[in-house]
């Protein structure tokens, strides 16, 4: 039997094993033309292996989403860097909720929980009525503030003052929150959707591969028939 040759990748020059070459007229045009780019030698005739031709997938990955954004943003970044690194992005998704707040934050995070329910309304109302009532009819006569309660309006305006702003504190910090994690989940998106392209390259290489498996068992098949014909006649 004749000693199987390893193919040599055109990209390396180095020899690789059948199943992890892919001929040259295999390779999608997009790619052949970033590799003849770099390889102007490289022909039909010739092999590439899998890891120069992931490398250049990678590259035209790159190309695509850096025309149709006319720039690679940070995020974009990231996903291509964890895309080669074959690394999660979601991992680090739990970080956030442990984040360390300031004290202010804290306070104002409670303060807007507490001003948005109706145990807040209830108390609020409950309040008023309890300040009406001790000026109207407990102190009537010496109120220490009688109609039209100036002093509550004061109170209520400067309560209204100070609520607002630290709602206003609580509800930047949301939109922070929900700003990451629509910046996450644009990354685990497109993260996935690259990976869904990569993987109908491997899949298509993969089909020709056995198909070629097929042929080379038919092949051998056949010469043992041939073989075995040979025998019979004589």
């Amino acid at each position: 039997m004749k000693k199987t040759e390893q193919p040599i990748c055109a990209v390396t020059g180095q020899a690789v094993p059948a199943s992890e070459a892919v001929p040259a007229h295999l390779v999608r045009p997009e790619l052949r033309q970033l590799i003849l780019a770099d390889h102007p030698a490289f022909s039909d005739s010739d092999y590439i292996s899998n890891e120069a031709l992931n490398t250049y997938r990678r590259k035209y990955l790159t190309g695509m989403i850096s025309q149709e954004s006319k720039e690679i943003s940070l995020l974009e970044k990231e996903v291509l860097e964890a895309l080669a690194n074959e690394t999660l992005i979601s991992e680090n998704l739990g970080e956030a909720s442990g984040e360390k707040l300031t004290l202010g934050q804290r306070i104002a995070d409670k303060i807007a929980v507490f001003g948005g329910s109706w145990t807040f309304i209830l108390s609020f109302f409950g309040f008023i009525l309890l300040w009406m009532g001790v000026n109207i009819w407990i102190l009537a006569t010496r109120a220490f503030d009688p109609f039209p309660f100036i002093l509550l309006n004061l109170i209520l305006s400067c309560l209204a003052a100070i609520q607002a702003p630290i709602i206003m504190m609580s509800q930047n910090r949301q939109e922070q929150k929900d700003r990451l994690r629509s910046e996450h989940d644009y990354k685990v998106n497109l993260k996935a959707e690259l990976e869904i392209r990569l993987l109908h390259e491997k899949l298509d290489h993969l089909i020709v591969h056995q198909n070629q498996k097929l042929l080379e068992i038919q092949e051998i098949q056949t010469d043992y028939l041939e073989d075995i014909l040979r025998h019979l006649k004589k």
